[in-house]
């Protein structure tokens, strides 16, 4: 792991980036998610708080993963008088898991939600995602809340 760097993304990223979100939201187009990347990369993204996209660049320059981060106003089972550094997207590709990437993002994230005064940061995963659920564990997550969600067609 110590060739890897974790920094901003760039404008120059959007292609992996493009391809590891596909991996992790596969209900999203490829063109969803590039246009939406070009927004953020060029920093006009039609979002009131900051967004941030970190990644995880391998010394032969391929994105080994990234974690995108906001403040939100609140979050369940957070301070709602403050701001909380939220995880919007957390993804390592399958080749580079189980190497402390994940955790390295995770960490930088965590000091940039600290240098933006939060003292709390929060994230959420689908129900069946047990994977997603033993990382957030192991990092010193707490589950604070599980919601079930319904539809019905009129």
């Amino acid at each position: 792991m110590s060739d890897i760097c974790i920094r901003l993304a760039q404008l120059s990223d959007r292609d992996q980036l493009v391809r590891m979100r596909e991996a992790l939201w596969p209900k999203s187009s490829a063109d969803e998610h590039t246009l939406e990347l070009a927004l953020i990369l060029e920093g006009k993204a039609p979002v009131t708080m900051p967004l941030i996209i970190l990644v995880a660049e391998a010394s032969d320059r391929a994105l080994a993963g990234f974690l995108e981060i906001d403040l939100r106003s609140h979050a369940d089972g957070c301070n709602p008088s403050r701001p909380v550094g939220y995880i919007e997207g957390w993804y390592v590709a399958e080749n580079h898991r189980h190497m402390g990437i994940g955790r390295k993002l995770l960490a930088v994230a965590e000091d940039w939600a600290r240098s933006q005064g939060c003292v709390e940061m929060a994230s959420d995963t689908w129900v069946d995602n047990e994977v997603s659920q033993r990382v957030h564990k192991a990092l010193g997550y707490e589950v604070v809340d599980r919601c079930v969600h319904y539809r019905k067609t009129l």
